[in-house]
């Protein structure tokens, strides 16, 4: 064997996946260099293009809601809700049938077996989530037609359809993560991106999806500091480290901050009216949700505190960071509420001023008021320390779901 060939043996080497033969199994070392992603496949981009789909189409429900009340099985934001687990079921049945019946054969030594079929980990999981969001449509028509217009965002027919929506997610990040742990460099970088935007559009979701309980007027309390640290830097210092890209967390805050003022500036442009009572206010356009959480701060935090400790133990690292979120947060976000309060922010910039017709004229949102939560500076103190073991204990398990993403080649 001549040097050259030594040291293409030795690189192939070190990027050989684990296979179910072992260390010592045959290995065609051609079919080695095949299997690492030298491009962005489309698959990715579908898969990153469902989970958009999903998050435009819920935003602009809870808007529609909001602005005219009354909808059908076939109004535009739930075609692009559903569209989400079509346009994952094409990439993930594609992945699956191309890989075990032979078009995709060089993936098969980095796939999983499941009933017979051969694909990529996070195909699969794409799969099942896409089943799941089909099937909450007639569940959701169901629910509709027998119980009328949903009053909460949290009702059974939704849930089953958030664990579908989330189930894409995962299996879209585990696809992403499964390309990029064996891509070459200039491909990583490349799906590096992506998977941060996929990851912003995770943050965007599970913010929306608590949107019940951090409204303007919540902002003071310690059950919105809970609700909001409950997830959301476990899901950013996950990716952050699993992405090893310097700006992660910022990023991905900068994904929900863009896709939030998006919505704020862009809704009020198109006509919407009332169809259905009671009508508090007469509205004449779309209905947006608040200004975004100043999250891209803390984001900004976390992401200088993780360049700096990554040798540090993630007994410590964790509750550094998530202390390091949670002060941030509360430094940038208490004074803001007070902002969004006055007059200055009823404007289309800040959105204060759109209120949806079922609002009440005396309500704390229509009076631009705080409601209190905790009735004791006790309950609240007590509140702020949960929330800061919550924080803890969220980038603790995030650095250490983070580095075992690290090794996912499946």
């Amino acid at each position: 064997m001549t040097l050259a060939d030594r040291r293409r043996a030795e690189v192939v080497q070190a990027f050989r996946p684990a296979v179910s033969g072992g260390a010592d199994a045959p290995h065609d070392l051609n079919q080695d260099i095949v299997s690492r992603p030298t491009g962005v496949p489309w698959y990715l981009w579908c898969a990153a293009l469902a989970v958009t789909s999903a998050y435009v189409g819920g935003y602009w429900d809870i808007s529609w809601h909001r602005s005219i009340g009354r909808d059908s099985f076939w109004s535009a934001p739930h075609m692009a809700i559903y569209a989400c687990g079509v346009l994952a079921g094409i990439a993930s049945a594609y992945l699956i049938f191309s890989t075990t019946f032979g078009r995709q054969a060089s993936l098969r030594d980095v796939s999983v077996r499941i009933w017979g079929f051969s694909g990529p980990l996070g195909a699969f999981i794409c799969a099942w989530g896409g089943l799941a969001m089909l099937a909450s449509a007639p569940f959701d028509d169901w629910w509709h037609n027998a119980y009328g217009l949903d009053v909460k965002i949290i009702s059974p027919p939704h849930m089953v359809l958030a664990l579908g929506f989330f189930g894409i997610e995962f299996g879209a990040v585990m696809l992403m993560l499964a390309f990029m742990n064996r891509a070459t460099e200039t491909t990583r970088r490349r799906l590096q991106w992506l998977f941060l935007y996929v990851g912003g559009m995770a943050i965007s979701e599970s913010l929306l999806i608590k949107m019940e309980y951090i409204a303007r007027p919540d902002m003071h309390n310690a059950l919105f500091y809970i609700v909001v640290v409950l997830g959301t830097p476990a899901i950013l210092i996950a990716l952050a480290v699993a992405s090893g890209q310097r700006w992660a967390t910022t990023t991905m805050a900068g994904v929900y901050t863009v896709f939030g003022v998006g919505f704020l500036w862009i809704l009020p442009l198109f006509h919407a009216e009332p169809k259905l009572g009671p009508v508090y206010r007469q509205i004449t356009h779309f209905i947006p949700w608040e200004f975004p959480l100043l999250i891209v701060v803390p984001s900004l935090a976390i992401d200088l505190i993780l360049q700096r400790t990554d040798t540090w133990r993630p007994i410590v690292r964790g509750p550094a960071t998530g202390l390091a979120f949670l002060a941030t947060f509360i430094v940038v976000q208490w004074p803001f509420a007070n902002f969004l309060m006055t007059p200055l922010a009823r404007n289309w910039f800040f959105g204060t001023e759109y209120m949806d017709y079922g609002t009440p004229p005396r309500s704390a949102y229509a009076r631009n008021v705080f409601v209190t939560r905790e009735a004791t500076a006790t309950e609240f103190w007590r509140g702020m320390l949960i929330a800061a073991l919550v924080a803890c204990l969220m980038t603790w398990v995030g650095v250490h779901v983070g580095r075992r993403m690290r090794m996912v080649r499946r």
